[in-house]
């Protein structure tokens, strides 16, 4: 295969950046998309890759993505869907019009982006669709009804894309990790101090990694690299998988 292209989605920053850079190292072509023009701009240009801005909490912004990937390449190699946001606060006070906007960012448009690509990856016979989920989709919190509910509804359908991948030569897997050192993370430590009425420190200790056995954060490029090893040849039997990344979290 001549070099791959490959599509990161909230890739402006946080994981996704982090995704991207360790693709581009890795020689693939990177097509950065977010919301966010300037950063996004700015760090395609470091890695010499692509932005294209895209809304993908609306149908209309998920198809006019992948019109403009299949248009300019003719294909898309690997679909990193990232894109996400978290918002805290009791079932009785969740917004209404958070909840659908989570769900569509976080589990309609992988959907949809799975569904636009598939037909390029599958005429290839070759696709690697990797969702970066969380241990959210294997675990519950309180206070996260939707992002708890986008993620595990994207472990049921890495399962099932990766069944109807399998004889097509697409392999479809989840990342979960623990608490990552994003700027995500970093807004849940100030909604969580709130919602407890506590510090920044005491959410870390008692709320953020209290789940945790090893009482640290994952870095964004541990997370890069497992995604790089998941578009390797030693990864090419690995199909519906939850890979863990959570400190322990799930163990006990």
């Amino acid at each position: 295969m001549s070099q791959r292209i490959a599509v990161v989605t909230g890739a402006s920053s946080g994981i996704g950046l982090a995704v991207a850079q360790a693709l581009a190292a890795n020689g693939d072509k990177v097509v950065l998309a977010d919301i966010n023009e300037d950063a996004g701009t700015r760090e395609a240009e470091k890695i010499d890759g692509v932005f294209i801005k895209a809304d993908l909490s609306t149908r209309q912004g998920c198809r006019a993505l992948a019109d403009a990937v299949l248009e300019t390449f003719g294909r898309c190699d690997i679909l990193v869907n990232n894109a996400g946001i978290q918002h805290v606060a009791p079932i009785e006070e969740f917004p209404e019009e958070k909840w659908e906007f989570i769900i569509n960012l976080m589990l309609t448009a992988p959907f949809l982006l799975c569904k636009y690509f598939w037909p390029s990856m599958r005429e290839n016979g070759w696709g690697r669709i990797i969702n970066l989920n969380s241990v959210h989709g294997l675990r519950a919190s309180e206070f996260k009804s939707a992002y708890v509910s986008a993620k595990h509804g994207m472990t049921g359908l890495t399962k099932t894309a990766a069944l109807e991948g399998a004889s097509q030569g697409i392999t479809v897997n989840n990342i979960c990790p623990g608490y990552v050192r994003t700027p995500l993370v970093d807004g849940q430590i100030e909604d969580q101090a709130k919602t407890h009425g506590i510090s920044r420190e005491e959410v870390l200790e008692k709320v953020l990694l209290k789940k945790q056995a090893i009482k640290q954060m994952v870095e964004p490029s541990d997370l890069g690299k497992a995604v790089v090893y998941l578009c390797s040849d030693a990864a090419r039997c690995m199909t519906g998988v939850s890979l863990t990344i959570d400190c322990g979290w799930s163990a006990s």
